[in-house]
């Protein structure tokens, strides 16, 4: 009778499955490489919510009093909340609420939006509700960072030429958010003369009021005529600096007094709030970069852009900048500058790829010391187990939820010494019964060897499983950062196990049941006349 292990090695030896299961986790594997989404870092969800009060002419004691306080309290009664930070000032007060690692961002929000409309009722007078609720996660950090400069342009006109292109990056499938740093943005500035108000006698409060007016539109009704519907609108958003110069603000001697007649409409520039500059060093020329002076800034303009939840960063990244150079001589200039700062897909792809080969590096390395100290018969057996086991981990790691990133190739590289211990225990033990020749059939030998060392094997590997385990467990924010450690390591330690009772006896059989018939029958030997013993014993002995 067999134990677990003999049974499982006696069923696989030579089933035409062994093979199949072998393609098929192979392929699981190779699927894994190319489907899991590639970042540097592991994705820890911290849900952080912003809300800004404003208060107008309020103190900031005042402001932390009547409004900061009795929101914080209100607040702490939700069980998933761990801090909250705030800061009040002039006239408003921005308060943010972080959650417990793990928790859900789409239930922190909704119960924290049900929390604060319950409380409406208590605010203070002059408070302006409802407050703004904007929601950050560690996804808002951006991916890609594009800097657009030239010489013949000012930052007033990169200003606009990074507004086209912000529209256009919108539309890529799995970019969550586009922001601009840099540049003048393009404002109406309204400049009132005092001595043409006081000679209509129009206030700059009553003109604040009617521009505020102007600039809208509403529905006024619906016409039904011949079967067709009109919708009828008054008013009308304000779209060009005309527009606004034409708004009448009163009446003076049996005229109307348009805006323009009490006021100086300028349609140009703001002013700057960010400064963006881009300077080269000696070496610009290797990059690709002519034309320029070492040392010598110019105006400059930044887009970031940042991915969604779970999306991969290298693909996001590749969809952008292809994009970019399809619009470049379309809606943006030819001779515009467009450099690359920053692309976290192109650095997460090359680290990535960097785990992957030391990955299999050390694969090889290990199977190499195996056809060293076994042979390399026994070291292909080997060489087969490996890459087996780790594509199952891969694919258990996508199926998981987990990217590919340092941490969870780390685990698998952390791995590959404990991974090889049950497939080549497995093969040494059968190299010593064909050595020893101690079962009849190659076959037999095999299988008896493998249930040799089955049960050992088992309690070896869940006794490694055991020692990582609790490492899954570690609370806050490393606990979501190391998890991929234990988890991708236990996975491949278990399934390695399976791999040496299914795979190996079958690779076993396949490469070295020729060598069977080269053993010989066991002989006793005399332990003091080997070569270990005379080496052991002078080294152990007193001087």
């Amino acid at each position: 009778m067999y134990g677990f292990a003999g049974r499982l090695a006696n069923y696989f030896i030579d089933s035409k499955l062994t093979p199949i299961i072998i393609l098929v986790s192979l392929a699981l594997g190779l699927f894994a490489i190319v489907a899991t989404p590639k970042e540097e870092e592991p994705q820890i969800i911290v849900p952080m919510i912003d809300i800004m009060i404003a208060y107008p002419g309020a103190t900031p004691e005042e402001v932390e009093r009547r409004v900061v306080a009795p929101l914080e309290k209100k607040l702490w009664e939700l069980k998933d909340i761990e801090y909250i930070y705030s800061a009040s000032m002039e006239g408003m007060a921005i308060v943010t609420a972080r959650f417990y690692v793990g928790t859900n961002p789409v239930k922190a929000l909704v119960d924290l939006n049900t929390k604060m409309m319950s409380a409406m009722d208590v605010a203070p007078p002059g408070v302006i509700l409802p407050p703004l609720v904007k929601p950050k996660s560690i996804d808002d950090v951006p991916i890609l960072t594009l800097t657009l400069w030239g010489k013949n342009y000012d930052s007033y006109d990169l200003r606009r030429m990074a507004e086209a292109l912000e529209n256009e990056i919108k539309k890529v499938q799995n970019v969550a958010d586009v922001f601009i740093v840099g540049g003048r943005p393009r404002e109406i500035r309204i400049i009132l003369d005092p001595n043409r108000l006081s000679a209509y006698r129009i206030s700059p409060l009553y003109i604040a009021q009617l521009i505020q007016s102007a600039n809208a539109q509403t529905v006024s009704g619906k016409i039904v005529q011949g079967g067709k519907e009109f919708v009828v609108r008054t008013g009308e958003f304000l779209k060009s600096k005309e527009d606004v110069e034409n708004i009448v603000v009163g009446v003076f001697g049996g005229r109307p007094v348009y805006l323009k007649d009490v006021a100086t409409v300028v349609d140009g520039p703001s002013e700057v709030k960010d400064y963006v500059l881009m300077g080269f060093g000696p070496k610009h020329e290797e990059k690709g970069i002519k034309g320029v002076k070492p040392g010598e800034l110019y105006p400059a303009v930044t887009i970031a852009v940042s991915k969604r939840v779970g999306t991969n960063a290298v693909e996001v990244a590749n969809e952008v900048l292809q994009l970019v150079d399809h619009l470049k001589g379309k809606i943006l200039p030819k001779d515009l500058s467009i450099t690359v700062t920053r692309n976290y897909g192109e650095t997460a792809k090359e680290k990535s790829n960097e785990l992957l080969e030391h990955l299999f590096i050390a694969t090889f390395s290990v199977i190499l010391l195996i056809a060293v100290a076994l042979g390399v018969k026994e070291a292909i057996v080997v060489g087969i187990a490996v890459p087996v086991t780790l594509a199952i981990a891969l694919f258990l790691s996508h199926m998981f939820g987990f990217t590919l990133n340092r941490v969870t190739l780390f685990a698998l590289i952390f791995a590959i010494g404990i991974l090889v211990d049950d497939a080549i225990v497995v093969v040494e033990n059968v190299h010593r019964w064909f050595e020893l020749k101690l079962a009849k059939t190659p076959r037999e030998a095999i299988v008896r060897a493998t249930d040799e060392v089955g049960n050992p094997t088992i309690l070896a590997t869940f006794t490694v499983i055991a020692a990582l385990m609790p490492m899954a467990f570690v609370s806050g924010l490393m606990g979501p950062y190391m998890r991929p450690i234990p988890i991708n390591a236990s996975v491949a330690m278990f399934f390695s196990l399976l791999v040496a009772f299914i795979i190996t006896p079958w690779a076993s059989y396949l490469f070295l049941r020729k060598d069977f018939d080269k053993g010989h029958e066991k002989e006793e030997i005399n332990i003091k006349e080997t070569t270990f013993w005379k080496i052991y014993s002078r080294i152990m002995v007193p001087l």
